[in-house]
């Protein structure tokens, strides 16, 4: 995309991090299965940005159409609960880096550093209903909402951030996603398609978790996750039971004890240090029948939020997002080619980030250069 002589080398924890001059006083502040992130000052506007580095993403057809769609989905969302795209490149290395304004920490790492007054508490489940209910009216699901991708800045401001899982379940991430405390029934035991509830299942998890100081269902493995929370919940309904299309999940649901649910207001009687409308929201939220979960734009409505909730700012996405690309098998190089028409459209597009003119012709020569595998017939393929 640029000239080498315009990117910097620094190798930070073992890995080489190959930036434009643009960005300075690198300084790792995250690391996570699919990249380094790190602190830098943008140089053109004299902000503080992160920098995300995706390792090697055109290793292998599953991380290449990961990366494309996490970027078409930064690209599309714009919200201010929502982590925006500021700046995209490719090194000479052909790794991707994205740059975001920084953020101060995460919903995790202030849940373990303190515990939260309630009106933080308010606030924080307000704004993260806010961002969701623009997510879910764009079509997409985030499926990944935990507290640490719930990024806080010094004014309290909240934004959501990884999209790189949303709307679909890869079985490769199976093993690193290490998010089972906040994953919705129906996808831990796949008992049937899901849809936008999973997140606020997920939610509700991070709203006991802001009131107790502990994760709520901190299951072991999936089965022992599943017992807790029937714990709480008592026996899934038999309409709920009657959806599960595997015969394993089937047998495995039908083998435990029949359980009681426990009240919310039992549970949570402790938790004299939130309002009980609280309580009543969460109740709302961990339901095990999707269908009678609340909506995100449900919950703003609730009695809970009464304090933020304003009709009139609480915008939806005009456009749905385009998922025509999400079942296609393509080669790496096709994916390589349409990564990089994103990343020119985007800088083309996009006025507060400067791209010269020979970068453009740059870029635009790249995309032609890709080799094309002719003897691959390319399929877009939909449900």
């Amino acid at each position: 995309m640029s000239s080498d002589g315009e990117f910097t080398r620094t190798q930070i924890f073992g890995t080489v991090f190959e930036i434009t001059n643009r960005y300075t006083d690198l300084n790792p502040v995250g690391m996570g299965a699919f990249g380094l992130v790190c602190s830098a000052v943008d140089k053109l506007t004299g902000q503080n940005v992160a920098v995300k580095k995706i390792m090697k993403p055109f290793s292998t057809a599953v991380l290449a159409k990961r990366t494309y769609r996490e970027l078409k989905l930064l690209k599309h969302l714009k919200h201010e609960n929502l982590i925006t795209l500021d700046d995209i490149f490719i090194s000479p290395l052909e790794d991707i880096y994205f740059v975001n304004e920084l953020q101060g920490t995460d919903l995790h790492r202030l849940l373990t550093s303190r515990p939260l007054e309630k009106q933080f508490i308010q606030y924080f489940t307000y704004q993260i209903l806010r961002g969701l209910k623009y997510i879910h009216s764009a079509g997409v699901i985030h499926r990944d909402l935990k507290p640490s991708n719930i990024l806080i800045n010094e004014n309290c401001d909240l934004k959501i951030c990884d999209f790189g899982l949303a709307r679909i379940q890869d079985p490769q991430m199976t093993g690193y996603v290490s998010t089972r405390y906040y994953r919705a029934p129906e996808i831990m035991l796949t008992w049937q398609k899901y849809d936008t509830e999973v997140d606020l299942w997920s939610v509700g998890c991070i709203l006991s978790e802001m009131i107790e100081g502990k994760p709520l269902f901190p299951g072991k493995d999936h089965v022992h996750q599943f017992s807790i929370i029937t714990e709480l919940l008592g026996s899934p309904p038999q309409d709920v039971i009657d959806t599960i299309a595997s015969e394993n999940t089937l047998r495995f649901v039908r083998s435990l004890p029949h359980r009681e649910p426990i009240p919310f207001g039992e549970r949570f009687a402790s938790c004299t240090h939130v309002e009980p409308e609280a309580i009543d929201l969460l109740a709302k939220m961990l339901v095990f029948d999707p269908k009678k979960r609340i909506s995100a734009a449900q919950a703003l409505t609730h009695p809970y939020m009464e304090p933020y909730h304003d009709p009139t700012d609480e915008p939806i996405c005009e456009t749905k997002f385009d998922w025509s690309f999400n079942d296609a098998e393509l080669p790496v190089d096709t994916w390589r080619v349409m990564m990089y028409s994103e990343i020119l459209d985007f800088h083309q597009n996009h006025g507060g980030i400067e791209l010269q003119n020979q970068d453009s012709q740059q870029l635009s020569q790249d995309i032609v250069n890709v080799p094309q595998h002719q003897d691959q017939q390319v399929e877009l393929k939909y449900d």
